[in-house]
């Protein structure tokens, strides 16, 4: 088409004042040729000026801008992130603590009230801006582009640690391809007149003894550094290669994996509760997990760590939700994601929960039937000293102690203590309960290094079960960390136009670097302090910015009418109120009950004492205290930064040192600055249909189709190569500098 052509400008005169909304509907409608375009704006002079459109976020988004390969792709990246080691190790210790099956009552109001609304929110806004979690909140307000930045540096904190434990679980399915498991019994020291027990083994267990020395080998506190563990920093380095190696390609290469890694756990679950159910005594642990304490439920501590579990359990807040939907198309019913992805990962937790009881009631009965025989060769040891023969039942046969049931035992000892009463205490006869052992809260590590190991030592074919457990917390763990490190690389490529691999390999590189931090002997204790301080109070303020943010700042109003253009249907109306007055004030209830937690709790961490072999709580030095504060401050930095150089116009909200993009109702125009510009903003400004004059000569703006040779085609406005203008200077849609 002549770049001049006077009748194409008269043509096209009386379709400029086509709305922006018509516009746009016809998106979906445009083919491949359409996506190859490029907006001329004739000068006075004539000469025809380009700048590249694009249907969401940057330059020719829509050619370059990857997408998923399928719905069931998209859904199991998405559940991936959310399912992780919180939903194995968190929610069963949680679900313990808190009254059994009627801590799911809290949770389950909680996640409806608080995580369905937030989530359905992230995934929303990542849809219809289609960019990263900084590019998102730039579009929102500007001031407001600080909660992005902070989001990316809450994810690299996160992403640290999380890797750690997944080296953790890389070394222990190494070590499980034995028979016996190398932490089935404790190790032997000979010298050249005896043979005895490691004493830190014998005073311990011979799983702990193997979790702390032989896999850790930790160090009595967190000053005493002890150099690095060699072997963990070998699986430090595997799991970040394989991370680096997955996330390389962007979505095309972890979309592929993704089928593996949140598909494999739920196999391995399934199988767990098959084989556990099969299991003795794994019955008396599901019935106690079912077993409500209604009491509790009243309790406020249980609604806030409830509420805790819900929020972190959807990874809301770390940018990975809002990256990932951002590659979708834009009229994907995400409201439909929303709801499915949560009570996905609910249903993930209480089978993992059932799982976890199932084996933990087994391991209770069989340290219970040790109490018990041990025990009774205590009372054989008593008989005529201290406990009358008469005192024992007739039906109980003493002479053959492995006989004796859980039920005789208590019979004998309900007598003793009866007619001994005094003197019962003094015979250190245990009770041996199940409940007891049941009670025994265990999570984290904890649960999967020490509790769940010691467990599959008792499993016909341990090696297999050990060996499967470990790849599903591999699973579990990856799925997480791509969501982590894509919430880190999505802003920073749609911000600072970076290639995708140099950034991944630059990020993964830099991430192992200070990783080592955590693979030194007091290694663990930095991954404790990470955990409790870098991520929980940041990321509560981040989601409160993102809801305050959306609901008030750009007009809840505003965004259910941009949620009814794309998804085709209006939201039910909870969402509304949820959005403007329930959810805030429930996150800032949950904010304050946090930040009181942090500061009436002093910073404090587990270490584990090797001459004693036991843990002891102790206190952070004066420097740790110091590292846990910069982690929160550190976190929080980018948000009031930004909000000051905005409010200051120390940085214009509408330039930017590279290039100036306009955000304009899921559209950006971007235009390379030019040094003869006065104002380096100088962007095609658009106006309301009413306000937006016809071209004049000289002035016209059309599209130009760029794609091969040939005879260049005419793109009317809303004919079959879809837009034909671009519409500008609306005063109500927010502009933003990246």
């Amino acid at each position: 088409m002549p770049k001049n052509s006077k009748a194409v400008k008269r043509e096209l005169d009386d379709d400029v004042t086509e709305s922006v909304r018509d516009l746009l509907s016809n998106e979906d409608a445009c083919d491949d040729s359409f996506k190859k375009s490029s907006l001329i704006v004739d000068s006075p002079e004539g000469e025809g000026k380009e700048c590249d459109v694009e249907e969401g976020a940057s330059d020719s988004e829509e050619e370059e801008r990857p997408a998923w390969n399928s719905k069931l792709q998209y859904i199991l990246a998405q559940v991936g992130f959310s399912v992780g080691l919180g939903n194995v190790w968190r929610f069963p210790y949680l679900c313990q603590k808190n009254g059994g099956g009627a801590y799911l009552v809290p949770y389950l109001i909680l996640l409806i009230l608080i995580g369905i609304p937030l989530f359905f929110l992230e995934l929303a806004v990542g849809q219809r801006i289609r960019r990263g979690s900084i590019g998102v909140w730039n579009y929102i307000s500007p001031r407001l582009g600080g909660i992005g930045f902070a989001s990316c540096v809450v994810c690299f904190f996160v992403a640290l640690y999380y890797n750690v434990i997944i080296s953790w679980s890389l070394f222990y399915f190494s070590q499980s391809f034995q028979q016996p498991l190398p932490w089935h019994e404790c190790p032997l020291v000979k010298n050249k007149t005896s043979t005895y027990v490691v004493p830190e083994c014998e005073k311990s267990s011979a799983t702990t003894y193997y979790w702390y020395r032989e896999a850790l080998d930790i160090s009595n506190s967190i000053s005493e550094g002890g150099g690095l563990n060699w072997k963990m920093t070998v699986c430090l380095l595997a799991a970040w290669s394989m991370v680096c190696l997955a996330m390389i390609k962007g979505i095309q290469s972890s979309g592929k994996v993704m089928y593996f890694s949140s598909l494999f756990p739920y196999v391995v679950l399934i199988c767990f509760l098959v084989r556990a159910l099969l299991l003795k005594g794994s019955i008396d642990g599901i019935r106690h997990m079912f077993t409500p304490k209604l009491e509790i439920m009243l309790e406020a501590k249980v609604w806030r760590e409830a509420a805790t579990q819900v929020f972190f359990a959807l990874g809301l807040g770390f940018g990975g939700v809002i990256a990932f939907s951002s590659y979708n198309k834009r009229d994907n019913n995400c409201h439909f994601d929303a709801v499915l992805v949560s009570f996905i990962n609910f249903f993930t937790s209480v089978l993992a929960t059932l799982v976890v009881f199932a084996v933990l009631g087994f391991k209770a009965n069989i340290m219970n039937s040790k109490c018990v025989a041990l025990n009774t060769n205590k009372i054989v040891a008593l008989l005529e000293s201290s406990i009358e023969p008469s005192l024992i039942p007739h039906h109980i046969n003493l002479t053959q102690v492995s006989q004796v049931t859980a039920e005789d035992y208590h019979q004998m000892i309900q007598i003793i203590k009866g007619v001994k009463e005094d003197e019962y205490p003094k015979l250190g006869l245990e009770s041996c309960s199940i409940e007891d052992e049941l009670n025994q809260a265990v999570q984290g590590t904890g649960l999967a290094f020490i509790a769940f190991t010691e467990a599959m030592t008792h499993f016909p074919a341990s090696p297999f079960w050990s060996v499967m457990f470990f790849l599903m917390l591999i699973n579990l763990g990856l799925g997480s960390m791509f969501g982590t490190i894509e919430g880190i690389l999505t802003p920073l490529i749609d911000t600072f136009k970076v290639r995708k691999e140099f950034l991944t390999v630059g990020c993964c590189v830099l991430a192992f670097s200070i990783g080592l931090l955590f693979v030194q002997r007091s290694g663990n204790y930095f991954v404790t302090m990470f955990d409790d301080y870098s991520a929980t109070l940041p990321l509560l303020i981040v989601v409160v910015l993102e809801n305050v943010a959306i609901a008030w700042f750009y007009g809840i109003d505003k965004f259910f009418e941009d949620l009814r253009d794309m998804l085709g249907f209006t939201p039910y109306r909870f969402y509304y109120y949820m959005w403007k007055y329930i959810t805030p004030i429930l996150l800032l209830l949950l904010l304050c009950a946090s930040f009181i937690q942090l500061t009436m709790t002093p910073p404090s961490y587990s270490a584990w004492i090797q001459e004693e072999a036991v843990e002891k709580t102790l206190h952070f030095p004066p420097w740790g205290i110091a590292v846990c504060i910069s982690l929160v401050v550190m976190a929080m930095m980018p948000v009031p930064v930004v909000f000051c150089l905005r409010y200051f116009n120390i940085i214009d909200e509408n330039t930017s040192g590279l290039s100036t993009v306009s955000y304009k109702k899921g559209r950006v125009i971007k235009e390379s600055p030019r040094p003869e510009d006065d104002d380096d903003a100088s962007l095609i400004r658009g106006k309301t249909p009413s306000e937006a004059p016809s071209p004049m000569p000289g002035k016209s703006i059309y599209r130009k189709q760029s794609g091969g040779g040939g005879t260049e085609v005419d793109t009317a406005p809303n004919g079959r190569y879809g837009i034909g203008y671009l519409m500008a200077d609306m005063p109500d849609m927010p502009e933003s500098d990246l």
